[in-house]
């Protein structure tokens, strides 16, 4: 059985990264390093993906597999 999304593109990258720190690392594994600048309060994981021209997709899916990892420990 697949698990409901926790993370979704309309989400502020600021609101993920404080209720979901183990995400840190799967931002910058993907080239969204500018997740503690003052931007990433208010943009979400979309317009944070199109502005650095990464595969929102692939983002997506990594994000929620990192928190079903932790959730799964």
């Amino acid at each position: 059985m697949q698990e409901q999304p926790v993370i979704t593109a309309e989400m502020p990258i600021g609101d993920v990264v404080t209720q979901y720190p183990q995400t840190v690392h799967v931002f910058m594994q993907h080239g969204l390093g500018c997740i503690g600048c003052a931007l990433a309060r208010f943009e979400n994981i979309r317009q944070g993906a199109r502005a650095h021209g990464i595969n929102l997709d692939a983002l997506i899916e990594d994000l929620n597999q990192s928190i079903l990892q932790a959730q799964a420990q």
